[in-house]
């Protein structure tokens, strides 16, 4: 995934305005994951009752996708990507919890599983303000 993200940051930093976008899709990702674990630290609260929510988003997601790939509806790739954001957000939320609650105890897979919904919160803000940032 590290391996990816280069190429994609230079095709966004190519566009014109693109150090913006890129700038601030890790300004809010910064912003959306810190106030998310920052939420379930001081709160406490046992967020595993979101897993069917993660579980159902996955298909919804996994469906949309698929569907773009056969449909080119215009505004599809914006409605993933909000969906993908929330799909992330959710899953920062169930995973920080989990490690909190000890509900979690393998710490390596915790860790990927974060990066992960941090990757993709980052890849799906980067898409939604460079669609949004483009003139065309």
């Amino acid at each position: 995934m590290g391996y990816l993200l280069g190429p994609i940051l230079n095709r966004y930093l190519g566009m014109q305005g693109g150090a913006e976008v890129v700038s601030s899709a890790f300004a809010m990702t910064a912003l959306v994951f810190g106030g998310l674990s920052a939420y379930v630290l001081i709160s406490r609260k046992d967020m595993s009752f979101l897993s069917g929510f993660i579980t159902v988003g996955f298909f919804v997601l996994l469906g949309a996708t698929l569907a773009s790939m056969f449909f080119h509806i215009s505004g599809l790739q914006l409605a993933i990507s909000a969906g993908f954001v929330l799909f992330s957000s959710v899953c920062i939320l169930f995973q920080t919890s989990a490690i909190i609650q000890g509900g979690e105890r393998n710490y390596i897979m915790a860790t990927i599983s974060l990066y992960v919904s941090i990757y993709n919160l980052f890849i799906s803000l980067l898409q939604i303000f460079g669609i949004m940032g483009r003139d065309d």
